[in-house]
């Protein structure tokens, strides 16, 4: 696939099997397939999500950020690897740390360097920040497989 970059949404969803209401990447700003990648979140005010996490003081949960991360970093392994389509699951997260909270309205930014990339096993440091604020980093891991018809 021939991507040129910065990229929106219709070719992640080309990408990545995702889609709306769990789809955490609006855009990919760089990417060197295998290497690393710069995407972004627009955390959008109206999620429903929010009215629920937390009431009167709103906030992205943690465990959405790592999945944005992870999406990112899918995206980076599976360009390079000619597989779009294929699903990246999430088997692992090593030494998360969460050091701002994200709030609606917001555009979080999603890094991720590829440091392990073998036929099943991919590993990727990743990094969430706003505006330059980091707000989660860790060691995500991942297993590869071809999506089912």
């Amino acid at each position: 696939m021939d991507i040129t970059y910065p990229c929106g949404r219709e070719v992640v969803e080309a990408v990545l099997p995702h889609r709306e209401p769990f789809c955490w990447v609006s855009r990919v700003v760089a990417c060197e397939p295998g290497v690393e990648v710069t995407a972004e979140l627009d955390v959008d005010p109206s999620l429903p999500l929010f009215t629920g996490h937390f009431p009167g003081h709103p906030v992205l949960p943690g465990v959405i950020i790592m999945e944005a991360l992870a999406q990112a970093a899918s995206f980076c392994i599976l360009v390079e690897r000619g597989a779009e389509g294929s699903i990246g699951f999430l088997t692992g997260i090593d030494g998360a740390k969460f050091r701002r909270q994200v709030e609606p309205g917001e555009t979080l930014t999603l890094k991720g360097r590829i440091v392990k990339s073998s036929s099943r096993l991919c590993v990727a440091e990743v990094e969430a920040s706003v505006e330059g604020a980091v707000c989660a980093t860790a060691t995500q891991k991942y297993v590869l497989a071809k999506a089912e018809a």
